[in-house]
C-alpha cells in the first residue's frame, strides 16, 4: 500500500462533464489518477444495497480505496433519548454500507457543543459510544474502522485530544485527522513542519506509532473566525486561509507514513487533491 489521494464526494467537473451517478465516480478518479473515494451520507444513509455493492465492484476494479462520511446529524453527547436512539442508527446504517461497499473506514463528527462542562460532556459521548461499540461488535461489523473527525468549531466536541479518547475505547476506532479543521481551532496555527510533526506526536503518543502509518486525513483550506471554521475554500485560496500541504507532505515522505488524504475543497476536491498529490510527488523527487 502506498498514500493515497482522492476526493469527498463528487466535484462539480464530474456534473459538469454530463456524470449524474456516484457509480461513475471510481472510473473517473481513477482516469485522472486518484485512488481514494469518500462517498458522502452526510446528509442522510440512503443509498440501497445493490448500488452500494455495485459502486464497492466498480471501486476495486480501478482500485480506488472506499470510505464513508456518515451523517452530520450523529451526537454522542446528546441527553435525548430519541437522539441517542437516531444517533445509534446512522452509525450502524454507515456500518451496513461499508460493509456493502467493502469502504474501510466510516467517519463520523462526534457532535454536540460541550456545554458547561466539557469533561462531563465528553464522558456521556464515550457512555453512549461505548454502548454502540457493544451493538458493533454484536452485528459483526467491528472489522469495519470507525473514525471520529477533529472538528473545526472551537464549540464542539471533537478537539484532537478528546477524538483520541475516543479512539482509546476500541482497537478499531482510529482518528480522521481533519488538518483544516484543527488549523480553524488553533486560529491559523498550522504553518510549518513543526507544527504538523506535534499532532503526528501526540497520535503516536497516545494510540502507538503503528496509528500513524495508515491515518485518515482530511485536508483543505478553510476560512475561520475566532469561534473556528466559517468555511471550505479551494486551493487557489489557500495562500488566504491556510494550512500549507507542503510541510505535511514532508513530514509524511520523512516519516514514510501512507495516509488516506481525503480533500474536502469547495467544489474542486479532486483537482486539488490531485495538486496536494503532485506537492507529494515533488517532495519524493527531491
Amino acid at each position: 500500500m502506498s498514500i493515497r489521494f482522492g476526493s469527498a464526494g463528487a466535484p462539480e467537473s464530474f456534473y459538469g462533464q454530463g456524470h449524474k451517478s456516484s457509480l461513475e465516480m471510481p472510473a473517473w478518479l481513477a482516469a485522472r489518477g486518484l485512488n481514494a473515494y469518500e462517498y458522502q451520507c452526510s446528509r442522510g444513509v440512503k443509498i440501497k444495497e445493490q448500488m452500494a455493492r455495485e459502486l464497492g465492484e466498480r471501486a476495486r476494479l480501478h482500485d480506488i480505496a472506499l470510505s464513508i462520511h456518515a451523517p452530520y446529524y450523529i451526537n454522542l453527547s446528546t441527553e435525548d433519548p430519541e437522539k441517542k436512539i437516531k444517533t445509534k442508527g446512522y452509525i450502524m446504517d454507515s456500518l451496513w454500507v461499508a460493509r456493502w461497499m467493502g469502504a474501510t473506514t466510516v467517519v463520523f463528527h462526534p457532535g454536540g457543543g460541550p456545554g458547561i462542562d466539557r469533561r462531563s460532556t465528553l464522558e456521556r459521548a464515550k457512555g453512549l459510544f461505548t454502548e454502540i461499540l457493544k451493538e458493533v461488535a454484536a452485528a459483526g461489523l467491528d472489522d469495519i474502522l470507525l473514525a471520529p473527525e477533529t472538528m473545526g468549531k472551537i464549540n464542539q466536541i471533537g478537539s484532537l485530544e478528546e477524538v483520541l479518547e475516543l479512539c482509546m475505547l476500541a482497537p478499531q476506532v482510529v482518528p480522521c485527522v481533519d488538518f483544516g479543521h484543527l488549523n480553524a481551532v488553533t486560529q491559523g496555527n498550522l504553518r510549518t513542519k513543526e507544527n504538523y510533526a506535534e499532532i503526528l506526536d501526540k497520535i503516536a503518543t497516545a494510540l502507538g506509532k503503528e496509528a500513524l502509518t495508515h491515518l485518515h486525513v482530511h485536508f483543505s483550506p478553510i476560512e475561520f473566525t475566532k469561534a473556528g471554521e466559517r468555511r471550505h475554500w479551494t486551493l487557489q485560496e489557500s495562500h488566504l486561509y491556510g494550512p500549507p500541504f507542503e510541510p505535511l507532505a514532508e513530514l509524511l515522505w520523512e516519516r514514510k507514513l501512507e495516509p488516506v488524504i481525503i480533500c474536502e475543497s469547495a467544489g474542486t476536491q479532486a483537482e486539488d487533491a490531485l495538486a496536494f498529490q503532485q506537492m507529494y510527488e515533488s517532495v519524493k523527487a527531491h
